[in-house]
């Protein structure tokens, strides 16, 4: 309950987004795979930037 107010970190929002992305990728592989793999490229530049977040 004590941690209902607290801001997520950077590197959990980014998490969240990177899951996000992957989600929406598997959802669209099965009608348009080029769109997929866009969304997959966009996945691993975010999956990038948390692991530069968590090397600091």
């Amino acid at each position: 309950m004590f941690g209902l107010f607290k801001k997520k970190s950077e590197a959990e929002k980014l998490q969240d987004l990177y899951k996000k992305k992957l989600e929406e990728a598997h959802k669209i592989s099965h009608s348009n795979r080029t769109a997929a793999d866009k969304l997959m490229a966009e996945a691993e530049e975010i999956a990038k930037k948390i692991e530069n977040l968590t090397k600091n």
